[in-house]
């Protein structure tokens, strides 16, 4: 008999590419608890207002947000831990490189889980975006909702 994995849990950071250009994406897994992995895929995960840091030689994404598991008795997880991210050093050593350059930050853009059922994290090297460029993603936003309206008629 075979078990089938129908996880379709995908959390999406939506602000990001609204506050920032997305220069480069990379996938990365990701270290999380027993409990943890369980409130993802039960979709209780919020990718706002986190982003990666690194501590020594590793990179962690901070205040990512898990809600704790609602079975977890004692063994429960903190909600808003570091969680390390899993990279090879080649990838590590060229992202730490591109963020000790002005103006460039480390964000998770997406959290899915694969068909393994593993967790994995859609990171991206991204630059901030400046007033006048996000009124511009904005215009460009309601252009296209506008056509799409049009075109339904």
């Amino acid at each position: 008999m075979k078990k089938e994995n129908n996880y379709s849990i995908t959390i999406k950071n939506k602000r990001a590419s609204f506050e920032y250009f997305l220069v480069e994406t990379l996938t990365a897994g990701i270290v999380l608890t027993g409990t943890e992995i369980k409130s993802i895929r039960e979709g209780k995960a919020s990718l706002a207002d986190s982003y990666c840091s690194f501590k020594g030689d590793e990179l962690f994404v901070l205040g990512m947000h898990i809600a704790e598991y609602a079975m977890g008795t004692y063994n429960n997880h903190d909600p808003k831990r570091d969680r390390k991210l899993l990279l090879t050093r080649r990838e590590l050593r060229k992202m730490k490189n591109k963020v000790q350059e002005k103006g460039f930050t480390i964000i998770p853009v997406v959290m899915y889980i694969n068909e393994k059922g593993l967790a994995k994290v859609d990171i991206a090297l991204a630059r901030g975006k400046h007033f006048y460029d996000k009124r511009e993603s904005l215009k460009t936003k309601d252009s296209k909702r506008e056509l799409e309206r049009m075109d339904r008629y």
